[in-house]
């Protein structure tokens, strides 16, 4: 399949559009499908996409604008991949939306979208490009510019996102991988799997060895699922190395297991404890563990960056990986990424994201990194005002204005071991911060620059500026609700790659809501279909554009009008925010 740029850009003349009355367009060009069509998809840089086509002449591909359109809408309405298909071929909105107004058979099947998906996949895992993160942040940037917003404050904030997947016990978790390598073997090898493990391969199997079974036998059940982990162990051999279902299970048995006296037995606190990378169910290979702020949880971590104004907030940039993934590791990630900016920028996060490496690097991006809290041991005020050189070998001057006498600098620690003449320690105003140990003629202490930025830290924290950034912060805390209430975040695919993808159609839907929001249009909540996307297409068009006080007034009486298995329809009930005598 070939790479080929959407050209049908343009109304042409059998255009549906041209059949509408003057009311319809009206009700049309006052939608939210006439801001989507004017300023989000000619924005989607189709080029970006032609390296997952052939070069050669071949059967043209179907519009990528398309597809990015329909994904970023998909998650707009919460439609799956079939109900976004039929959808665009009955309802005028979305056609309007994605310029399809004039195309005799609109151009996406049911399988257009989960194929465009894999191939991102395959190029990202082939060349470690996301091409979609790419798209959706580039989309971001224009919908700032569209909002007037100045790019010179930006908030920072992460979210713990759980993975789809069931807690399993050891116990569960050996047999299901167990099970996983049987049935692999009956289906494609049923001759080599011997008789006594056949029975992981039967569908009942799990529930009679879990749940038929007396607590008094699960030390039996335990050593029969080890001794069976090394007959297929001892069948495998070395010929199964590629196969996904041998290395999941070779990864449970190295986390869960180990061999002593040439036997088998399940991992305890004495041989080392569990790290957060063991696999937590193999139904999803990618989650990680993570304890935070007391509670578990198995699964993935989304940084975002939000702008912010006057005029508005736009998710101008997310990050997503496992949860093992620290706060501080994606905002380095982040920087290292940004060139210098010439204006400075403010960027606001909470104390996670602290750390004097994080200070230093964003200084050299012209970044005026605050964070709201700090993480450690509180610093003393007067270290404050101590001067040290540029790189923090050397300290120049303490609080006083004195001179240290001698001092060294231990390189693995950062640290500065500093003597001053007693005289000017001994009834200093700052001797109680300082703690000096006087031996003789010298006082001597122990201190580093990273002590003294985090005391001018501190110093700025009381602020009435840094109170301003802290209220401004909180804004941010918003955006993780949101994308919960609203985007189903919790039924996201299993898998780091795949989840990552359709997390960045959440952000480019709630993007364009907001814009949406700022020309005040209407635009439905995800969650209104409550009944066959055939009828709710046909019906829902004009309804959503009329005036707030028409759609209450048709809702009432569209309850009353039953769906194809005769109930009142559940959606209009919705819109009308009352419930069905």
């Amino acid at each position: 399949m070939s790479f080929k740029v959407n050209s049908s850009q343009q109304i042409s003349f059998n255009d549906s559009v041209f059949s509408l009355t003057a009311r319809e367009k009206k009700a049309l060009d006052n939608s939210w499908a006439k801001i989507f069509a004017d300023e989000i998809f000619p924005n989607i840089d189709e080029e970006r996409f032609s390296v997952l086509y052939s070069s050669k002449a071949s059967r043209p591909n179907a519009p990528v604008n398309v597809i990015i359109g329909a994904l970023i809408i998909k998650e707009l309405f919460d439609y799956s991949d079939d109900e976004i298909v039929e959808n665009l071929m009955l309802d005028l909105h979305l056609q309007y939306a994605l310029h399809t107004t004039s195309f005799e058979e609109q151009p996406i099947s049911d399988k257009t979208l989960s194929r465009f998906r894999s191939r991102c996949y395959n190029y990202e895992t082939t060349h470690g490009i996301d091409l979609y993160h790419d798209c959706v942040k580039d989309l971001s940037s224009k919908i700032a510019k569209l909002m007037n917003l100045s790019g010179r404050i930006k908030r920072m904030d992460s979210m713990m996102i759980e993975s789809n997947i069931r807690f399993l016990s050891r116990m569960e978790l050996i047999y299901t991988c167990i099970s996983k390598l049987a049935i692999y073997f009956d289906k494609n090898y049923p001759n080599k799997i011997p008789d006594d493990l056949k029975h992981y391969t039967d569908s009942n199997d799990y529930n009679r060895i879990f749940y038929h079974q007396l607590n008094d036998n699960m030390e039996q059940i335990i050593q029969a699922l080890l001794s069976d982990s090394d007959k297929l162990l001892e069948l495998c051999g070395t010929d199964y190395e590629e196969v996904t279902e041998y290395q999941l299970f070779l990864r449970c048995l190295s986390d869960q297991t180990v061999v002593e006296n040439g036997k088998r037995r399940l991992r305890t606190k004495e041989d080392g404890t569990m790290n957060s990378t063991a696999l937590q169910n193999p139904s999803d290979p990618d989650a990680t563990y993570r304890n935070k702020a007391g509670k578990l949880h198995r699964g993935y971590v989304a940084n975002l960056e939000e702008t912010v104004d006057k005029n508005g907030s736009v998710v101008t940039d997310y990050q997503y990986d496992k949860n093992i993934h620290t706060d501080s590791q994606f905002l380095q990630e982040s920087l290292s990424q940004m060139d210098r900016s010439e204006e400075e920028i403010v960027l606001i996060t909470d104390g996670g994201y602290a750390g004097q490496d994080n200070f230093a690097l964003a200084k050299e991006k012209n970044i005026k990194l605050i964070t709201t809290a700090l993480i450690g041991k509180e610093a003393p005020d007067a270290l404050a005002d101590f001067t040290f050189n540029d790189d923090g070998t050397i300290l120049l001057r303490c609080a006083a204005g004195h001179e240290p006498v001698r001092q060294s600098y231990t390189k693995t620690t950062r640290q500065c071991k500093v003597s001053f003449n007693c005289n000017h320690c001994v009834g200093c105003p700052y001797q109680g911060q300082c703690r000096p140990k006087i031996d003789g003629w010298n006082a001597t202490f122990i201190t580093s620059k990273n002590a003294s930025n985090r005391a001018k830290s501190q110093r700025y924290m009381q602020s009435e500026e840094f109170s301003n950034y802290a209220k401004l912060r909180n804004g941010v805390e918003t955006v993780p609700a949101n994308i919960r209430k609203n985007y189903r975040l919790d039924k996201l695919p299993r898998g780091k790659q795949r989840g990552k993808f359709f997390f960045g159609s959440k952000i480019a839907a709630l993007n364009f809501r907001k814009t949406v929001i700022r020309g005040s249009r209407f635009i439905p909540k995800p969650g209104w279909k409550e009944f066959p996307a055939s009828e709710q297409s046909c019906m829902t068009g004009r309804f959503l554009s009329a005036p707030l006080p028409c759609r209450k007034i048709a809702a009432i009486f569209m309850r009353l009008l039953p769906d194809r298995r005769g109930r009142p329809c559940g959606a209009w009930r919705s819109a009308a925010g009352r419930t069905s005598p």
